[in-house]
């Protein structure tokens, strides 16, 4: 299968690539609902070709969460910190 090209979200807002399971991916969902920073939720398991989106941002991993930003840099994981600092 043929990977798709991550999905560039619109300025202030962030992609997040997860799973349904993902104790991590509910939590930053939670604090980007806290401080109102808008977000996608693209599933991996679900949506064809994401999987190897996020496998080539993290070195053949499939890690999540996966965050991607406007200006198209990406982020493993990261902190509500992280994601308002890359956001400003």
């Amino acid at each position: 299968m043929t990977a798709v090209a991550p999905r560039t979200p619109e300025p202030g807002t962030v992609t997040m690539y997860s799973t349904a399971w993902c104790g991590y991916c509910r939590r930053l969902r939670t604090q980007l609902d806290s401080v109102g920073i808008g977000y996608t939720v693209i599933d991996i398991e679900e949506v064809p070709g994401t999987a190897e989106v996020v496998e080539q941002l993290n070195g053949g991993n499939q890690t999540v969460p996966t965050v991607v930003f406007p200006d198209g840099s990406a982020a493993t994981n990261p902190s509500l910190a992280d994601v308002k600092a890359r956001l400003a």
